[in-house]
């Protein structure tokens, strides 16, 4: 199984507008984040958005450019072309929570979702903003190109499928606000997380990788872990290894991170990209 990482940056991403800090006016292109998003594939070729920020036509853009020739996922476009079929290359997409640096981008799956609605997985109040925010994604349109959608809600420990992927939904608290985390397999991704309930705690136990919010670096803010309160979760958790995600600029600069970090624990940038055991 293979995560990359679209986009590591908080809502308003990095560098932040009309600002010089260190970290904003960084060379280092790890430095460089755009809105949280991740996209997983396995073995088999299942490939699951998680979240679908405001810059998702760019990443997408920016992952194919990577791609090689030969690849299954340019040889699939490829093949698609030819015959004038749009294929189903997203399998579904994971959403956390219905803020806007997580749902954005939602519009820019319509080359996707042609030939079949893409298939969304969200809690019950994700799944009504997304209706309301994109209703011309849920029936049929004179216009041409437009995307389709399937909404389908989701329960805390209530685990379910996408092909062969098993997925097991934790909620947990983005300050006083119910969001959604997942589990699947031995990795788990938790974004913009304040509060993990204890009663979740055991669901998270065995992990090879957890992804996790860690917004900056010191300071009490309402809605998010800083990066000292992601270890601290860490430490209890004990996954092998450890990414953090949706940073400010108030993480600091990548190249100083592991000083101060453990060794399992590492700022993850955009495009990184990670194995998984499945």
């Amino acid at each position: 199984m293979k995560l990359t990482f679209f986009g590591t940056g908080t809502s308003s991403g990095n560098p932040s507008l009309g600002c010089d800090c260190r970290v904003c006016s960084s060379d280092d292109p790890r430095d460089r984040r755009l809105r949280t998003s991740a996209l997983l594939e396995t073995e088999r070729g299942t490939r699951v958005l998680i979240d679908c920020s405001p810059d998702f036509r760019y990443q997408m853009l920016r992952w194919i450019s990577t791609l090689t020739v030969d690849s299954p996922f340019r040889n699939f476009l490829s093949k698609a072309k030819q015959s004038n079929c749009i294929p189903q290359l997203i399998d579904g997409v994971l959403v956390t929570h219905f803020h806007y640096d997580h749902v954005g981008g939602l519009d820019d799956l319509r080359p996707f979702c042609i030939a079949q609605p893409m298939p969304i997985y969200a809690d019950a109040k994700t799944c009504d903003y997304i209706r309301d925010k994109y209703p011309y994604c849920f029936y049929e349109s004179e216009y041409t190109f437009v995307p389709r959608f399937h909404t389908i809600k989701l329960f805390p420990l209530k685990s379910f499928r996408i092909r062969e992927l098993s997925v097991l939904p934790l909620q947990v608290l983005h300050g006083q606000m119910p969001i959604l985390g997942f589990r699947i397999g031995k990795m788990a991704y938790l974004t913009d997380l304040k509060t993990l309930p204890e009663e979740n705690l055991s669901y998270l136990h065995g992990l090879d990788t957890l992804v996790i919010d860690a917004l900056q670096r010191g300071g009490n803010h309402p809605t998010h872990e800083n990066i000292q309160d992601a270890l601290a979760l860490v430490e209890r958790l004990a996954p092998r290894r450890t990414f953090l995600i949706h940073m400010s600029h108030n993480a600091g600069c990548h190249s100083e991170a592991q000083a101060f970090l453990p060794p399992s624990v590492s700022f993850a940038y955009d495009e990184l990209v990670v194995e998984i055991p499945e």
